[in-house]
């Protein structure tokens, strides 16, 4: 069975301006944590909602493309096209 690596970004249902990207293998899962208030960075903006994610097969792509959604020109990508 093939494995993936999500690249995401999750929007704010408290507050849509604020946004978090972030990478797992399991995306279903690493959304219930979010939500439940299990990662630092998130916990005081829940509940979030999937805005969008691609699927990687090689780990390394999905890894820089999360360092470049990260960046300023990554962040100006994802508000002009996600």
């Amino acid at each position: 069975m093939r494995r993936f690596t999500y690249v995401y970004i999750l929007q704010s249902e408290t507050d849509p301006r604020h946004f978090y990207t972030g990478r797992t293998d399991d995306l279903r899962q690493r959304l219930i944590h979010h939500n439940a208030g299990k990662v630092l960075h998130t916990a005081k903006r829940k509940p979030w909602r999937v805005k969008t994610y691609t699927a990687f097969s090689d780990p390394k792509r999905a890894v820089e493309f999360e360092h470049y959604l990260k960046s300023a020109s990554g962040r100006a990508f994802a508000e002009k096209h996600l």
